[in-house]
């Protein structure tokens, strides 16, 4: 084995690691990496302590169109397009770097996170197949998930035309009473 590959297996474990680590599954880790099935079977126990779960990937793009995963996918990919444009960072390495970033976000306003890693990426991938786009909203001009061949001319956003029945889980009546 040469130095060069030996690098490069490198920088392969060293991601995939870093995919574990925020929660990748073990799909998204074959598609991202030039690792074996087996060694990343391995890692992924090594670094969780555990097998990865079963089953398939989302495959729907309806789940990013419903209100609450809508407001957390469109601050994803904002995040993402601006590091794809302003910081000279592409491919797994942008959906990284935005997936931390919101992931810092959310933090800051004491929220959690909505989207794991795994849908984060699948979203970047229905947005480079052209299934998703952002679309402007006609209120605060914002840039929203939307579908590709949806018509967009009058469209609002679930900030500036909140959903009926928007927030109201059994959590968020308990946390009411308790006030």
């Amino acid at each position: 084995m040469g130095a060069r590959s030996v690098v490069n297996d490198a920088r392969q474990v060293n991601l995939a690691i870093e995919l574990i680590t925020l929660g990748a599954r073990l799909q998204v880790l074959e598609a991202e990496t030039t690792l074996s099935r087996e060694r990343l079977l391995r890692l992924y126990k090594e670094v969780q302590g555990k097998s990865p779960p079963k089953g398939m990937l989302p495959f729907s793009t309806d789940w990013f169109m419903t209100w609450q995963p809508n407001i957390h996918a469109s601050l994803f990919m904002n995040v993402h397009g601006y590091l794809v444009r302003h910081a000279e960072t592409s491919g797994i390495e942008a959906t990284v770097r935005a997936y931390r970033l919101y992931l810092e976000n959310l933090r800051a306003g004491a929220l959690e996170p909505v989207l794991s890693f795994t849908r984060a990426w699948t979203l970047v991938r229905y947005f480079q197949s052209g299934m998703l786009t952002l679309v402007g909203c006609g209120r605060c001009s914002g840039q929203f998930v939307a579908h590709a061949y949806d018509l967009h001319e009058r469209f609002v956003c679930g900030l500036c035309h909140v959903p009926a029945r928007a927030g109201k889980t059994k959590a968020a009546r308990e946390e009411c009473l308790v006030d």
